[in-house]
């Protein structure tokens, strides 16, 4: 069952975000060594119902199940994932291995929360000493796996675990012959991102999107956390608010919404872009051939310029609104006005007349 919630959303043109949150994937092979990776098949979020309350977000991690398999990540990853087996860990791990003399057994593990299950997947142990000499801070162990075990000689250590953008440190103290157990809560949730004209979903190199703190209204920090993810993508985020800035080309469709991650949660968000792509033409009569070597320059009503480009037929996306083509061959200077709706793509013709 997916649920629709809805966000603030502001753009050129005006936008809609229809925010859907689902349930997640029930294992995370291997960590994202920055922020996110891409799963298929997508689950598709619901069309937007008007007038419709939203309901209560769903818990999206992993159920306690040791017989039921696991879907597996597939498709190419922005990072590299390592196979691993499609069987969850057990809930409740054994007894800790006994340490060898001189030397203290260490069980790591991570949960979305105090009251939520275990991460079994996606997390990066580093394991490092707890008195720093001079030099580069260097981990003396590494770990990929959900619930690592490590034999560490008796002392002080610093455990750091990575997940996605979220992360915890914790130091602890290891006793000779003792086996000890650490649990590391990690309030951590998905995001997923897509974006549409219409009902026409926007192709993966037209679209991307960039992620900061915050709501886009909040002073701060402005600098992105994720730059240029591609629809599918999923970014493992602390819990949290956060805005994203859709960009549909190069030109200025752009949209900006407010989103809130959730600790084991998936969150699927769909932003509709009012733009459509105009195909640019100077030709001597209407319908006829397109001039060659034609330079192009796209002005707003106020007459900024906001694309140039050469050729026959160039192609640009455009947000919803009214605009002027200047078309310049043989010395001569040619233009028209249009206007751009939404989800009608068209070719404008600018005649070689004066």
């Amino acid at each position: 069952m997916l649920v629709e919630m809805r966000i603030a959303a502001t753009s050129a043109g005006g936008a809609r975000v229809a925010l859907a949150v689902g349930f997640w994937l029930s294992v995370f092979l291997a960590e994202a060594h920055a922020q996110f990776f891409n799963i298929s098949p997508l689950p598709r979020p619901p069309s937007e119902v008007p007038g419709q309350t939203p309901g209560p977000a769903q818990n999206i991690a992993p159920p306690n199940n040791n017989n039921r398999p696991t879907p597996v990540p597939k498709g190419p990853a922005l990072q590299s994932l390592p196979p691993a087996s499609t069987t969850p860990p057990p809930a409740q791990a054994g007894p800790p291995a006994i340490a060898p003399a001189g030397h203290a057994s260490l069980t790591l593990g991570a949960r979305f929360g105090r009251e939520l299950p275990v991460i079994p997947g996606g997390l990066h142990w580093r394991v490092y000493p707890g008195r720093i000499e001079q030099g580069a801070l260097r981990p003396i162990k590494e770990d990929r796996g959900a619930s690592p075990t490590f034999s560490l000689p008796a002392g002080s250590y610093v455990i750091h675990v990575g997940f996605g953008l979220a992360s915890a440190t914790r130091a602890v103290q290891l006793r000779a012959g003792e086996a000890q157990r650490e649990m590391f809560d990690l309030l951590a949730g998905g995001l997923r991102i897509e974006g549409k004209v219409g009902d026409a979903r926007i192709p993966n190199g037209q679209i991307s999107f960039d992620l900061y703190r915050g709501s886009q209204f909040e002073p701060g920090d402005k600098r992105p956390i994720v730059q240029a993810a591609q629809p599918g993508d999923l970014v493992l985020a602390p819990e949290g608010s956060y805005h994203i800035i859709s960009n549909y080309c190069d030109v200025n469709a752009t949209v900006r919404s407010d989103i809130r991650v959730q600790a084991g949660k998936l969150t699927d968000a769909t932003i509709t872009h009012r733009a459509a792509v105009i195909t640019l033409k100077l030709v001597n009569d209407a319908g006829g051939e397109a001039r060659a070597d034609t330079q192009w320059s796209v002005l707003t009503p106020g007459g900024d310029v906001i694309k140039e480009s050469n050729g026959a037929f160039p192609r640009v996306i455009l947000a919803e609104g009214e605009y002027r083509a200047i078309a310049r061959n043989d010395n001569q200077s040619y233009e028209r006005p249009f206007k751009v709706v939404t989800g009608v793509d068209t070719e404008v013709e600018v005649l070689a007349r004066r």
